[in-house]
């Protein structure tokens, strides 16, 4: 069964940068679907951050992180990364790496979760 896990998660100052990854295990994910990373703040929705499509020609960013976070992907080794820039206090969520289609990452829905990474800012 494919696994989705992520890494790179920690403790960052604000206006620092993570590099976050995730991975597919036991296999690849089936169908060509967009990729995309979620974060969840205690006691706040869990949120879209990031997505990106099968070939990397389309890609979805939240207004929230637009012009600091940058989504990609390779095929080729089954991942897909997060780069984090700028990072706010309010950045820091638990972030979870998901494998479905658009229309289903936009409404929270995916096949594939991976466990979350926690990111931490600091102020």
């Amino acid at each position: 069964q494919v696994q989705l896990v992520e890494s790179g998660g920690g403790l960052v100052q604000a206006g620092g940068s993570l590099r976050l990854s995730c991975a597919a295990s036991g296999g690849t994910v089936s169908g060509r679907r967009w990729m995309g990373w979620f974060r969840q703040a205690p006691g706040k929705e869990r949120q879209l951050v990031a997505a990106i499509s099968w070939t990397g020609f389309s890609t979805y960013v939240a207004n929230s992180v637009k012009g600091r976070f940058t989504i990609s992907r390779d095929n080729a080794k089954n991942t897909v990364s997060l780069q984090m820039n700028s990072l706010k206090p309010e950045d820091g969520a638990v972030y979870y790496c998901a494998a479905d289609d658009f229309s289903r990452l936009r409404t929270g829905v995916s096949d594939y979760w991976g466990q979350g990474t926690q990111v931490t800012v600091s102020s």
